[in-house]
């Protein structure tokens, strides 16, 4: 079913099985000419069942609607090739999210995650399982897309809102939200949740400095004027400013954690994400399950990266692997 939020805007919580995150938000912008849909879902049939029955519970045509990507996650993107009926519709996106979405059905990319597995410490035994139980890997979009590359400030119009395009890298490379100045909205994707904190890790380049970037996006997003957050998943929220320091302070205390553990010894990624706090209903991290582990040292790596620019830690490369200190060695 879908719940009507504004004038002519929907929400449809989309079932995620297995999956920690339980659903994502699906918006839809229903429009005489080109309904937009905001985000869809993952490549699996209890997704697209709960799409086709929330897009019918509107009255909404497939074959007469546009799609808008917030980012390359397969949960955001998986089930858009699988929506598409006789005519291409379009996608909307960043170029980075493009480019990261057409590559997550090519094995090369899987290869170089392997690569980086490698780097950041994770055992062999279970990088295999991870990666194969991906959902990047298993539910990415397959199909035929055709993207409409949009940029940081572009607008667009749909269902009588005009909404303007912010680039916000930090989740991923390409994240993307959409902000509507008259009513004050913010379609924030994984850029800001309510209930729970975005995942940032560095993806497939170790060059950049995503969680950086990502607390800079999210001061830049705290100077908008925002009456309501519609996040990728979960509940909306009111107070965009004070979720923003939330997540703020949640980072530094996952930095300064990062630091604590640390004091016990030069360790890779996936040694100090094992030590590390996670609201996981696991007793140990032994009883993770493989893909869990592999966000967490994501996370990890990402709060090393963003330590190791401040100099506040120190990186050195053993048997091709990265381990970090608090002092640097000789």
């Amino acid at each position: 079913m879908a719940e009507q939020i504004m004038h002519n805007i929907y929400r449809i919580e989309i079932p995620l099985p297995n999956n920690p995150l339980q659903t994502i938000n699906s918006y839809i912008i229903k429009d005489k000419e080109r309904t937009l849909v905001i985000d869809t879902g993952m490549n699996m049939e209890e997704c697209k069942t709960a799409m086709l029955a929330g897009l019918e519970d509107i009255g909404v045509n497939l074959e007469e609607v546009d799609f808008f990507i917030t980012h390359m996650h397969a949960d955001h993107c998986g089930l858009v090739a699988s929506l598409i009926k006789t005519r291409l519709p379009i996608i909307y996106c960043s170029l980075s999210a493009a480019t990261e979405i057409a590559g997550l059905s090519k094995p090369e990319y899987w290869d170089k995650a392997k690569s980086i597995g490698h780097l950041i410490g994770f055992p062999d035994e279970e990088l295999h399982c991870a990666i194969n139980k991906h959902p990047g890997h298993k539910y990415s979009p397959r199909g035929q897309m055709s993207f409409s590359i949009y940029k940081d400030r572009d607008t667009f119009s749909a269902g009588g809102y005009d909404f303007t395009c912010i680039e916000t890298p930090g989740h991923t490379a390409g994240h993307m939200c959409l902000y509507e100045t008259e009513k004050k909205l913010l379609f924030s994707g994984d850029h800001i949740l309510a209930d729970i904190t975005p995942n940032i890790s560095l993806g497939l380049s170790y060059e950049k400095d995503l969680l950086a970037q990502y607390l800079k996006n999210l001061d830049r997003i705290s100077m908008f004027d925002i009456d309501l957050v519609l996040p990728g998943h979960r509940n909306l929220s009111t107070d965009c400013k004070t979720r923003i320091h939330e997540i703020k302070n949640h980072h530094q205390l996952r930095a300064d954690e990062v630091l604590s553990i640390l004091g016990y010894g030069s360790q890779n990624a996936y040694q100090i994400a094992s030590r590390m706090t996670w609201d996981m209903n696991y007793e140990s991290w032994e009883q993770f399950p493989a893909a869990q582990k592999w966000f967490a040292s994501g996370e990890a790596i990402a709060h090393l990266k963003y330590l190791e620019e401040k100099k506040l830690v120190f990186k050195e490369v053993r048997e091709e692997v990265y381990y970090y200190s608090l002092s640097q060695r000789n």
